[in-house]
């Protein structure tokens, strides 16, 4: 691993993602990038220097100078704190919208891996407006882990991929090798069952060893989990076996579309209380 990107907006949760990345950057000595994007009114102007020109209200003016000029420090802060370490590390500040800057900065840097925190939503905010994790899950070019809360890649002992195993999923799985590999997890392939979408656990089997055996897969635990949905039973089954981190593919579906078939990787990130891995399948 080269390069992992940790969006950051100094929220609990993306410390805790930053400390994750940390860790993991320090196993796989990759360049550790930081991002900080600075969301600007549409009134304001600024350079690429960060310098913001005056224009509108002057109150929010100042408050924009004074926020940017926080920012330069506390980056710069962090910048001094993690000098010289077994991992490369740089930062970048820029304004305009969280997700379009992350995706722009994903590509320029490419990025091999995302780490980010959540909050998590649902209900009726959930619905109506997404968030910026969510946008990069679906659409992020390279694998996303979401973080929770506090987790060290040194506690991560199991990951479930769950996935129907059809040829559709294998391009995510030499990314799903590699952070195996990195963290030293036993991975469970996993089948869930429901009412709409049922399999017979003699089929399931073929399919998932025939997966095993197609993509060299090591240490691995095959099960078939019965449950009323996709989503509900991939939480349900990493609390029941103590999993401690989940792993799937995403379609990245947008519009009309997503709203019909919905997004079950999307509604994990949302629900589970565990690290997510995530990677779109193009």
């Amino acid at each position: 691993m080269k390069t992992i990107l940790v969006p950051f907006d100094f929220s609990e949760e993306a410390e805790n993602a930053f400390a994750f990345a940390k860790e993991l950057a320090t196993i796989t000595q990759a360049h550790l990038k930081l991002l900080h994007v600075i969301e600007i009114p549409t009134a304001q102007n600024f350079n690429t220097m960060g310098e913001v020109g005056l224009g509108g209200d002057d109150i929010n003016n100042i408050f924009v100078i004074e926020l940017v000029e926080k920012r330069k420090k506390q980056i710069k802060a962090i910048e001094e704190e993690n000098k010289d370490k077994a991992y490369t590390f740089s930062t970048k500040i820029i304004f305009g919208n969280p997700y379009a800057g992350i995706s722009n900065e994903v590509a320029e840097i490419k990025a091999e891996l995302i780490v980010m925190g959540s909050k998590g939503s649902s209900g009726l905010e959930e619905l109506l407006i997404g968030s910026n994790t969510e946008k990069v899950v679906r659409h992020a070019s390279c694998p996303v882990i979401t973080i929770k809360g506090e987790i060290s890649p040194n506690d991560i002992k199991s990951i479930i991929f769950a996935s129907d195993f059809t040829e559709e999923n294998e391009a995510v799985i030499p990314h799903l090798k590699k952070i195996q590999a990195n963290v030293n997890a036993q991975l469970h392939l996993v089948k869930i069952n429901t009412p709409n979408s049922f399999e017979s656990s003699r089929e399931s089997l073929k399919k998932i060893n025939s997966f095993i055996n197609k993509h060299q897969l090591d240490d691995v635990k095959i099960e078939i989990y019965n449950s009323d949905s996709e989503e509900d039973g991939i939480i349900q089954y990493a609390e029941d076996n103590n999993i401690d981190m989940i792993a799937m593919a995403t379609h990245g579906r947008t519009g009309f579309m997503h709203l019909l078939s919905g997004s079950i990787a999307e509604d994990v990130v949302n629900h589970s209380k565990r690290p997510v891995w995530t990677m779109k399948i193009k």
